[in-house]
């Protein structure tokens, strides 16, 4: 509702009311870079992490007929953890219910998008879910899935075009809390500084209830323009763990956010989010794509086998994922603690 001046003014005033802030709109993060425009910037991160790195030619990960190289760079591929007993949200766009990779899934859906089902009209909520909690062996061919056991809880937060408003983002994450995720992946955002109490307070509450919540950093930067660019609502909550992009090589993507100076702006870790491949929804199948958006779900589904493995929840298990990540040749500010990395055989 819009309120007047003085309407406003005593809301502030009312001590029973934490914040007021005016409701935005986020978007979907990634998917809609050309490319010909991240290859090219792409290697040019390349060329210069090679000379900061002593002119040592990095390692250099590419898909593979059996798996994509963001399962190979983050361990997946060797990791003996499934997901199974996990439950994994994704607020997103939706799923693809009738994509056959997800077929005899423990798949629970609900929509908070007015006049929409969860049926995923645009592509982005499909693609982030199945990197999240794809399938061990899509119809036999390339693997890009994670959790491949986990039950999947797919919350439409965001419409057919993309967009979505912070009170339906809320309430689908007040669902995903109740409902019991161990995790909630938030591939979505908007280029705005300031930390919204509203999202702050949302994290908080996922964590005292055991809900670990990852969301895109943001894809706000121009690195080879010389911009950085800054985290973004909601990954700037301090409650809420901002995952930032690296490509094959291990550098930095060029449109990959870094962190602010504002509390809980900083990059926290990082996942692959240069030509990722994963589902799609049908008749296309799969999609690869590039953003923020397609690193988030990479730390989700590594967060579920790690909560499988030691039972961690909330604020132990992004201790578990910070730990355990590989400390990369490149500025904290950009990468946080570093690659997300699965757990060993």
């Amino acid at each position: 509702m819009d309120l007047s001046a003085d309407q406003l003014a005593a809301a502030r005033a009312d001590r029973r009311l934490l914040s007021v802030e005016p409701e935005g709109v986020r978007h979907a993060v990634g998917g809609s870079l050309s490319e010909e425009y991240l290859r090219g910037f792409r290697d040019a991160a390349q060329f210069l992490h090679a000379q900061v790195a002593g002119a040592v030619a990095p390692a250099q990960f590419g898909d593979t007929d059996k798996r994509t190289w963001g399962l190979q760079a983050t361990g997946v591929a060797d990791s003996p953890e499934t997901g199974a007993g996990i439950t994994v949200a994704v607020l997103d766009t939706g799923l693809d219910l009738e994509h056959p990779d997800f077929a005899g899934r423990d798949i629970e859906t609900r929509s908070f998008v007015e006049g929409e089902t969860a049926q995923d009209a645009q592509g982005h909520g499909t693609h982030v879910t199945g990197t999240a909690c794809g399938a061990l062996a899509p119809g036999g061919g390339r693997r890009y899935g994670i959790a491949h056991e986990a039950r999947i809880l797919a919350g439409k937060v965001l419409g057919d075009d993309g967009s979505g408003t912070d009170a339906d983002i809320l309430a689908g994450m007040s669902w995903a809390i109740s409902a019991g995720a161990r995790v909630i992946s938030m591939s979505l955002g908007a280029d705005v500084r300031e930390v919204s109490a509203a999202y702050e307070t949302a994290g908080r509450r996922a964590l005292a209830a055991g809900t670990l919540v990852v969301a895109a950093a943001g894809n706000n930067a121009r690195r080879g323009a010389g911009d950085a660019g800054f985290v973004g609502v909601p990954a700037n909550s301090p409650s809420i763990m901002a995952v930032a992009a690296v490509d094959g090589a291990l550098a930095i993507a060029d449109f990959s956010a870094a962190s602010s100076p504002v509390e809980g702006g900083q990059v926290d870790i990082a996942g692959p989010g240069v030509d990722v491949y994963s589902s799609w929804p049908e008749p296309d199948g799969t999609n690869t794509i590039s953003g923020t958006s397609m690193a988030t779900p990479h730390v989700a589904g590594i967060a579920a086998l790690w909560s499988q493995r030691t039972g961690a929840t909330g604020q132990e298990l992004w201790a578990q994922l910070v730990q355990a990540a590989q400390r990369l040749p490149l500025p904290a500010n950009d990468v946080g603690s570093g690659l997300v990395r699965a757990p060993g055989a």
